[in-house]
């Protein structure tokens, strides 16, 4: 597994507010930072009211700068200071939910801007003002976007009323005795404040784009997404880019709301469950695993796994393409297989979902049909009683696995399964490697399943025209027995038998190399997951 993630949390889902926030583009992290940066302006400008009631009392004092209304100019200071430091305090001791905050500095900014424009309508509005000047209230309207990103309705109405507090202001100075300027100054005036207003939103709208950008960035660590490659009922398979490293990596991304998430202590012992399994398979050690390079949560609840990308085809889509493959190839490839459940068993993984869409045959380098079995992220720990809410999320009303490749007492509900519920997924497997066709057939998936649990299968040799050696197809038969104990005992236990299989010629790394180049010259990266199986239905 690489280093930390920066957004994998190992808390409780998001609270509602925040969440709120995330769904417009501002991420939780960013969300703190605007409080802090709120609270450290309110100081600021505490302290900025605090320089100038003093500064304006002794400039008036000795004469330099006489002003009118001058007890009215310093009872608004004074409230300015004193919502500033209200604020300070408030936000300093962090009682307050970080959206609860922002909703009360958007406040503050209508108020600061009231208290701009009194001040400034005290004095009366000069005729002769520079067209080039722009007014405190403008700054503060432009530049209170970048201290709190907001989402734009609310920042729209903030501003809005901020450029508002003009036009009363204005008001008041006439009530006060102000005569009224020409009315080209009015309109100008006035206009500024508004196009003020135009310029915060574009400041918004950039601050919300920023923040998206940059969730999606550290949602998934170190990797970058660069595009879909498959998506399913319950998630997505993106292919993706580390940012320092010149790898590429497929990003399997599943959503909370379909695995039927409702309450914070079963996301909680999902995500345990999820942690564990996923440092469990980033330890196989069999190069026909999957490799796992990544695992997290996002700050949206989304969980994913960062995994080797593969050029090749599942054996799903082989055999769909090209046929039934001779007893050789079938065996070259259950061989791989068997190392991989081999090394999962030993350390207390059962797959649970063995299937040809989840077994690949790759170019690896030099190598040739070399296998990797994929969707290893959300297998079943044989040596961790499962809860049974957490049971639940596959679906109401199924079980686990695929029902064309499920064994007996996978159907049944078993209650604890071993790796021998794999190796009968493995006889399903070469059974329609070397004959193209599933062990049982069925109009829907109770049907197959059902036939799995009381038929007999049929010999593989009755529906294929290639030749199959008995040893091997007394090795696929021995995999489908109903009952767990009569099957191979282990994956080396097929192995083996695999291995003791007499044939005319060997499958090796010249026939795979001349196959390759004759039917697929030119792979192109492909998905881990195609399928999206298991969880991606």
């Amino acid at each position: 597994m690489s280093g930390k993630v920066p957004s994998l949390r190992s808390g409780s889902p998001l609270e509602s507010g925040e969440a709120f926030l995330v769904a417009r583009g501002l991420p939780p992290d960013l969300l703190r930072l605007a409080s802090l940066r709120l609270e450290l302006a309110s100081l600021v400008l505490a302290a900025t009211y605090s320089l100038a009631f003093v500064l304006t009392n002794v400039l008036r004092a000795v004469g330099w700068r006489p002003q009118p209304h001058p007890l009215l100019h310093n009872i608004i200071g004074l409230t300015m200071l004193s919502l500033s430091m209200a604020l300070f305090w408030v936000s300093r001791r962090g009682r307050l939910e970080p959206i609860r905050l922002l909703d009360l500095g958007l406040l503050y900014e209508v108020m600061v801007a009231l208290g701009i424009s009194l001040q400034d309508n005290l004095a009366p509005l000069s005729p002769d003002r520079p067209l080039d000047t722009v007014s405190w209230l403008c700054i503060w309207i432009v530049m209170f976007p970048l201290i709190v990103p907001a989402p734009p309705r609310k920042a729209l109405v903030a501003s809005l009323a901020a450029a508002s507090t003009w036009p009363l202001a204005f008001a008041a100075g006439l009530a006060l005795g102000n005569p009224s300027p020409p009315a080209p100054v009015v309109a100008l005036t006035f206009l500024e404040n508004y196009i003020a207003v135009a310029l915060a939103m574009v400041t918004t709208l950039v601050m919300r784009r920023l923040g998206a950008h940059l969730q999606k960035a550290r949602e998934m660590g170190s990797y970058e997404l660069v595009e879909p490659l498959g998506h399913g009922g319950m998630g997505e398979v993106w292919r993706a880019r580390h940012k320092m490293l010149a790898r590429p990596a497929a990003i399997k991304l599943i959503r909370p709301q379909a695995l039927g998430l409702k309450n914070g202590p079963l996301a909680e012992r999902l995500l345990r469950r999820f942690e564990r399994e996923a440092q469990a398979t980033a330890a196989l050690h069999s190069p026909h695993s999957v490799e796992l390079y990544d695992f997290g949560v996002t700050a949206d609840g989304t969980f994913y796994y960062v995994m080797e990308i593969l050029q090749g085809l599942d054996l799903e889509a082989l055999v769909r393409q090209f046929g039934p493959v001779p007893a050789e190839r079938a065996i070259h490839f259950l061989l791989q297989v068997c190392d991989s459940l081999a090394d999962a068993h030993h350390v207390g993984l059962v797959h649970r979902d063995i299937k040809p869409a989840n077994i690949y045959a790759c170019r690896k380098g030099l190598k040739h049909d070399f296998i990797k079995v994929l969707d290893f992220g959300l297998v079943k720990s044989t040596w961790v009683e499962e809860d049974d809410d957490i049971s639940e999320l596959t679906q109401e009303g199924t079980v686990p696995g695929t029902p064309g490749y499920i064994a007996p007492e996978v159907a049944l509900g078993n209650g604890r399964v071993d790796g021998r519920a794999d190796l009968y997924a493995v006889g399903c497997v070469g059974y329609w490697l070397l004959t193209g066709h599933r062990v049982f057939e069925g109009g829907t998936p109770m049907q197959v399943a059902l036939q799995h649990v009381q038929a007999a299968p049929v010999a593989p040799s009755r529906r294929t025209d290639l030749q199959i050696p008995p040893v091997l197809e007394r090795a696929i038969m021995a995999c489908l027995e109903k009952a767990p104990e009569r099957r191979p005992s282990d994956a080396a236990d097929l192995a083996d038998r695999l291995s003791g299989c007499e044939l005319d010629k060997c499958w090796n790394e010249q026939r795979a190399r001349c196959w390759w180049d004759a039917h697929v010259p030119q792979t192109r990266p492909a998905a881990v997951d195609p399928a999206m199986s298991t969880y991606a239905k």
